[in-house]
Formats: structure tokens, C-alpha cells, sequence
């Protein structure tokens, strides 16, 4: 038993990763209306707000692996039904798993597909 707890210590530093992330300058973002199938992608920066339907929503932050802009971003959002008083959803979006944390709305979906980056397209 001894040598099993040994060996799982000496392996941890291999198993764990560097992520390093770098923060983004805003967030490629997809909304959809489930009534009428409606859809419309919107380019944030952060701080900023777009307006879909009932829905405001805030990208407050963007973050992605430092050396792969393309991949697993995930942002954090605030998103407001004109309609309630708090927030429908406060949190981080994963872009590679966007069931995760999601918006759990009856009428509305949006969903993060990347970061965008001070270059322009975050690919």
C-alpha cells in the first residue's frame, strides 16, 4: 500500500498540466431564440453588452489557453431577462462544453464559441 501512495505522489507533477491562460479582448458569442429558431452570433469586448430578444448580455471577462486562442475558451457573463430582477445567469461559460454551465432559460440559449483576441479573430 505503501509503494501504490508513493507512486501516486511521485506521478502527480506529471499528471498536472501548465495552463497558462491569457486573457482575451472580447468574446464571439451565439444566441438563440428557441420559439422561432432565430439565431444571431455577437462580437463583445469586455464591459460590453448586446441586447437579444429579453435578454442583456455582459461579457466580463475571457480567458483561453495561452498558446492555442482557438481552443477551450471560457468566459465569464452576466446575463439579465429584462423580465426578472436577478441575473438569469452569472458565471463562466466553457466553449468546449457548453452544457456545463449553461443558461438555463425556457425561451433562450447562448453559448460562448471563443475568445477574441487585441488581433482581431482569436484563431
Amino acid at each position: 500500500m505503501r509503494v501504490l501512495a508513493a507512486l501516486l505522489l511521485m506521478a502527480a507533477p506529471a499528471l498536472a498540466q501548465d495552463v497558462r491562460t491569457a486573457e482575451g479582448s472580447g468574446a464571439l458569442l451565439r444566441w438563440l431564440d428557441k420559439m422561432s429558431g432565430e439565431t444571431a452570433d455577437a462580437e463583445l469586448m469586455r464591459g460590453q453588452s448586446a441586447v437579444s430578444g429579453h435578454l442583456t448580455i455582459e461579457l466580463d471577462e475571457c480567458r483561453y489557453p495561452a498558446g492555442d486562442p482557438a481552443s477551450d475558451a471560457f468566459a465569464h457573463l452576466t446575463i439579465r431577462d429584462t423580465r426578472a430582477a436577478e441575473p438569469v445567469f452569472d458565471g463562466w461559460m466553457i466553449a468546449s462544453s457548453p452544457a456545463l454551465s449553461s443558461l438555463d432559460h425556457p425561451r433562450y440559449d447562448v453559448w460562448l464559441l471563443r475568445c477574441t483576441t487585441e488581433a482581431g479573430s482569436g484563431e
